[in-house]
């Protein structure tokens, strides 16, 4: 018998007869002999409360986090402060515990809080709508695409290869499913390759997405990107970070119509990989096809102020292939806490982040080049991370590293197959002390 379900012989005894079998083999008759286990499984003996606790903290101590080593790894999950506040703020128990609210007359706090994030990721991202419970910026980045396909009624995705790799990955998944095609544009010098472009988008391109700043930290320039994807009147599609909004141009500034990206960086954890949160703006042509959950202000029949779940019926959610979205799991926990963040920072301290984000990448890069060791894999402007090439593989770079407890970079010969190419990030939390030891062991190395 199962020993964590409380029936005990008696009870499984009259439910055998109930059903009119002898054994609880005879359950699984239907199953071929030759696929059934006939021995015990290979377990441990079980352990009392006590021995697992010990157990479980012994592997525990085995991971080393960012609160242990000095982290200049990013390639898509950043390692930035996040001010106390939050935790004391997001973790409430009427925050935590809270699901989708679907009856909104009594979820005006949650519905409140879900409508403050949107209105500031339309502050920060200049476009006209946003919305919330996105998984992340990958799923994100795919739901613009399908959006892009069911809008334009064109069947062809054309993405920069300077995306986020496991972006692209995503995108293929997606794309795959539905029986959509998605084409790389190739890159030239670290950046969206225009003439690239002009060769591949036609008649059925329903979409161009790009990254900025791209994969290897680089800032793009949208100017010529925009004038061929919307001549042939398709949609531009920008991946944005949005720590670096707060001194690059917003998409809206260069003629994004969708804007999506990952909101781990506004005061969401590592969290060893997720849950993080994608976020989604669009223009207002586009806001009644944008999946996921909307929050509108509205008043009530006394005239107060009032919170709403709009443009969209709970029951499209059950329409599977013809619903307008399948995304169903609540992240407004996470909305909250990136809430939360931009609150608490406002616009002077998110540009203050920004600033020595991008002044501490620059010296990081010029104090690790001075050797001539290494050097720069792209001459172009770039934000929080750059890729620099150097005498040996990265792997084994990070191996002597991790040796003075310090998280090095993203292998660049992985995905890109630039040979001792390295991905390195620098945040705000990164001190002048921890950058200099950093160059002065990898000029050793």
């Amino acid at each position: 018998m199962h020993r964590y379900i409380p029936n005990t012989d008696a009870d499984a005894k009259a439910m055998m007869d109930v059903i009119g079998i002898e054994s609880m083999d005879e359950l699984f008759q239907s199953i071929p002999d030759h696929l059934i286990l006939k021995r015990d499984l290979r377990l441990n003996p079980g352990m009392s409360e006590l021995e697992i606790e010990r157990k479980m903290k012994e592997l525990g101590k085995k991971n080393r986090t960012t609160d242990d080593l000095v982290c200049f790894l990013g390639a898509g999950a950043y390692d930035h402060y996040i001010p106390s506040i939050i935790k004391h703020l997001a973790k409430r128990s009427e925050f935590y515990t809270a699901y989708t609210p679907y009856q909104p007359e009594i979820s005006q706090g949650t519905l409140q809080a879900i409508f403050e994030y949107q209105t500031m990721i339309c502050g920060l991202t200049g476009m006209d709508v946003s919305n919330a419970s996105l998984y992340d910026g990958a799923t994100a980045c795919a739901e613009a695409a399908i959006m892009a396909v069911d809008s334009t009624r064109r069947n062809t995705i054309l993405v920069s290869e300077t995306v986020h790799p496991e972006t692209r990955q995503v995108l293929k998944s997606y794309m795959h499913s539905r029986d959509i095609k998605m084409v790389e544009i190739p890159m030239a010098d670290g950046v969206t390759d225009p003439e690239m472009l002009k060769k591949l988008i036609d008649a059925d391109s329903a979409a161009v997405i790009v990254q900025n700043p791209n994969f290897f930290g680089i800032v793009e320039d949208f100017t010529e990107i925009e004038e061929i994807t919307h001549g042939n009147k398709s949609l531009l599609v920008s991946s944005v970070d949005p720590i670096s909004l707060a001194i690059l141009k917003k998409p809206a500034e260069y003629g994004a119509d969708i804007a999506v990206g990952d909101a781990q960086v506004l005061g969401n954890n590592l969290n060893y990989g997720g849950p993080y949160i994608g976020f989604m703006a669009v223009t207002s042509k586009l806001m009644r096809r944008m999946p996921g959950r909307m929050v509108g202000q509205s008043v009530d029949v006394d005239g107060r102020r009032a919170f709403v779940l709009t443009l969209q019926a709970r029951e499209q959610h059950i329409r599977r292939y013809k619903a307008t979205s399948n995304i169903c799991s609540n992240q407004s926990l996470n909305a909250l806490t990136a809430a939360i963040y931009m609150v608490t920072m406002g616009k002077k301290g998110l540009r203050e982040v920004a600033l020595q984000v991008a002044e501490k990448a620059y010296y990081a890069a010029r104090r690790i080049t001075a050797g001539g060791k290494y050097k720069p894999a792209f001459d172009k402007p770039f934000f929080r991370e750059f890729a620099l090439i150097g005498p040996k593989d990265a792997d084994l770079v990070n191996k002597e590293l991790l040796k003075s407890n310090i998280l090095g970079g993203y292998n660049l010969n992985k995905e890109y197959g630039i040979e001792n190419g390295v991905l390195l990030c620098v945040t705000e939390k990164r001190t002048k002390q921890e950058i200099d030891r950093l160059a002065e062991l990898m000029e050793v190395i």
